[in-house]
């Protein structure tokens, strides 16, 4: 097991079982002139995590590790969209509606797009998901139990949102989870520090917090661990 400094201790991983989950990377949550930002939402508060999540996201890459990218919306037709959820509260626009990059959290909209920065390649998981939960009517845990996942890492937006409802959901599945402190944001700075006050408390209740750096210096850790272990492996 590789350990990895982490809060409210080291986050242990092992040779082979490590995921990273990027929460709805999307241009209307991110870019100017997308949903959020129509919410009165500043953007730039998202955008910040953009340069850390590449980062992250190329170490994965390096290790060969795999990556899967959420993205929620809904089907035109808004079948798998329920009334409770678009109905809530009173926003200017809701989903469906035509937005300033097509219609809101419908699949193949523009605004529905990840973000080219973060833009999932050939190989990554590509997930559409209908909830705040990655594993609301999704087949992650199928993907995820192919793969031979244990632990996650999540990234994404926002913190108090989907994120923290996918980690919740993937911690009572027995997923040992690891939440990335820079590549995770909130519209509100009190939300995610709450959220990650909540998910490391009581020794680590629903899961660990760590920044990337230290990640990623995991990760080249874990690498080494396995290149040396390989030879003994075959």
């Amino acid at each position: 097991m590789t350990s990895i400094s982490a809060l409210p201790t080291n986050y242990h991983v092992p040779p082979i079982g490590l995921a990273l989950v990027v929460i709805d990377m999307q241009r209307d949550f991110v870019e100017p002139g997308g949903f959020g930002a129509s919410l009165g939402n500043d953007v730039n508060r998202l955008r910040a995590i953009i340069p850390a999540t590449q980062r992250l996201i190329e170490a994965f890459r390096r290790f060969k590790l795999p990556i899967i990218h959420t993205q929620e919306g809904h089907k035109p037709d808004l079948s798998d969209c329920p009334p409770a959820k678009r109905l809530r509260g009173m926003p200017r626009m809701r989903i469906g509606d035509p937005g300033a990059m097509g219609r809101i959290l419908i699949i193949g909209e523009p605004g529905n797009e990840i973000i080219p920065e973060l833009a999932p390649i050939a190989g990554e998981v590509l997930l559409h998901k209908p909830g705040k939960g990655a594993f609301c009517h999704t087949e992650l845990e199928t993907i995820l139990k192919k793969m031979n996942i244990t632990h996650l890492a999540i990234a994404g937006v926002t913190t108090e949102v989907c994120v923290q409802t996918t980690m919740r959901e993937a911690n009572d599945r027995g997923y040992e989870c690891l939440l990335v402190e820079d590549c995770t944001e909130s519209y509100f700075p009190q939300f995610k520090q709450a959220t990650l006050e909540m998910v490391r408390a009581q020794g680590g209740i629903v899961g660990w917090t760590a920044v990337s750096d230290e990640l990623i210096r995991g990760l080249e850790k874990l690498h080494a661990e396995r290149a040396h272990a390989e030879p003994v492996l075959k």
